[in-house]
């Protein structure tokens, strides 16, 4: 499965999450190290969802950039 992340700037580090996993987020102080700890998050998140019954969402967001002259 491929999930759409979002990376986000924070003071002194990098958050992401999930749109299609709520509650699926993680921290990393690198855009590196945040894109690393989302793969580990989102198998973790995923297992959880399994183990306890649910229904895994199938990835369904999109993420496309739009240029806007200023």
């Amino acid at each position: 499965m491929r999930y759409a992340i979002v990376i986000e700037r924070a003071e002194d580090n990098y958050s992401a999450y999930v749109p299609d996993l709520p509650g699926c987020v993680a921290t990393g102080a690198t855009v590196a190290e945040v894109e690393d700890q989302m793969r580990e998050a989102i198998a973790f998140h995923v297992e959880g969802m399994r183990e306890d019954g649910l229904a895994v969402p199938a990835p369904s967001s999109r993420v496309e950039y739009v240029d806007v002259s200023a």
